[in-house]
């Protein structure tokens, strides 16, 4: 019996603190939701943690594995020099940081750069993916494990304006997107070797969207999200069996988001879905909404809500089960990055550099505070252990309660 005890508390620690983790892109689950609060005001003098120095350009996101933040940075006149940087949590000390050289194209336009997809983790391994095709896999001291040159295997795998979907692992796959107007594909990468298990023709059309995760009831019937020009396709990660697909078009910038077996596609405004009964290869169109029109900053849902920033910086609240508007708030805008949620509250960092935190509600959502690190700020924020982490080129900073 105390050896049955002893692990389920080893189970459920081990559960917590990978539900604590920001492990890739919009979190672990891909939603943008956190599962603990964070703080919803913050200044010079209180509740910044720490300010840590970043080397080169990166408008990937930080992501977080136990008591470690991980970014990517590219630097060099033609940003060939690729950065990996780990730093500690409780302090934002630098614990180590790998250098390698870029082995694919590195031309950018001038707003983004080379490091612009965000890392992914499954605990045990940092994958990091920039827009130059490479793609790199370290432990979690920095030791290098291996090392793949998607853009040297697939020379024509480039747009003129730069790469910037982010990999995710779903279950034991790492599912990359290489979507672009030449050789367009996504591939299935075994973590522990990096090399390819299956590999899909795609789309030739620039396309800076990244995967999202679709939960099935169990692990075995989790499937991978793939959007593009064309539409969404539902991938099973362990093959690349494509199992129902969307072809009524989609964006190519924000992602879509899941919630609820329902995903939230930015395809005329919003288009929601769900697997079809009928046809199991043709998904059940819910509803489409062609007012919420997402601009660069991609969709999020949460309690019975779609949130959506359009391009003029306005957030609008729908209803999740028809996209009926609820209500409509102004922020001061751009946003590259997509906003992310905890404890009812959405976080939004713009251009500028200007963090905005909103207090939601079926009414009205009401700007509770506001803070400027008078950077320019491109990436999505994380938010981990009540803490929230958000970088700009030049500096990583961690929020948190004091």
């Amino acid at each position: 019996m105390r050896h049955l005890l002893l692990m389920v508390l080893c189970i459920g620690c081990a559960t917590a603190t990978a539900r604590a983790d920001w492990r890739q892109f919009r979190g672990s689950d891909t939603t943008g939701i956190a599962d603990s609060a964070a703080p919803t005001s913050w200044n010079e003098e209180q509740n910044i943690a720490w300010e840590a120095d970043l080397t080169g350009r990166g408008l990937s996101s930080p992501i977080v594995v136990g008591d470690r933040v991980v970014v990517t940075c590219s630097s060099g006149y033609r940003q060939e020099r690729l950065h990996v940087v780990c730093f500690a949590t409780d302090d934002g000390s630098k614990l180590w940081e790998r250098q390698f050289w870029a082995t694919g194209r590195t031309g950018t336009h001038s707003k983004t750069c080379v490091a612009a997809p965000t890392p992914a983790s499954d605990g045990k391994r940092i994958f990091a993916s920039y827009s130059s095709n490479d793609v790199v896999c370290l432990d979690l001291e920095g030791n290098l494990l291996w090392y793949r040159g998607l853009g040297h295997d697939f020379p024509n795998a480039s747009n003129s304006l730069g790469m910037s979907s982010s990999p995710v692992i779903a279950g034991d796959t790492l599912v990359v997107m290489v979507e672009n107007d030449a050789e367009s594909f996504t591939t299935g990468l075994d973590p522990e070797t990096g090399q390819s298990r299956w590999k899909i023709d795609r789309p030739r059309r620039a396309n800076w969207t990244s995967p999202a995760l679709w939960r099935g009831k169990t692990p075995a019937e989790d499937r991978v999200l793939v959007q593009s020009s064309a539409g969404v396709v539902a991938v099973v990660p362990e093959t690349g069996e494509v199992e129902w697909t969307y072809a009524d078009g989609a964006s190519t910038i924000p992602s879509l988001t899941v919630s609820e077996n329902i995903a939230y596609v930015p395809s005329h405004g919003i288009t929601a879905l769900r697997p079809g009964h009928s046809n199991p290869e043709v998904p059940e169109i819910i509803w489409q909404e062609g007012s919420l029109s997402p601009g660069t900053a991609s969709p999020l849902v949460h309690g019975g809500n779609v949130y959506v920033f359009n391009r003029a910086g306005v957030l609008t609240a729908a209803d999740a089960k028809d996209g009926s508007r609820k209500w409509q708030l102004r922020l001061k805008g751009p946003f590259s990055g997509s906003p992310v949620l905890a404890d009812g509250h959405l976080y939004a960092f713009n251009e500028e550099g200007l963090g905005q935190v909103i207090r939601l509600g079926d009414g009205k959502g009401e700007i509770v505070s506001s803070h400027s690190f008078d950077e320019t700020i491109l990436c999505t924020p994380a938010i981990s252990d009540g803490a929230i982490y958000i970088r700009s080129d030049g500096h990583l900073w961690k929020i948190a309660a004091e």
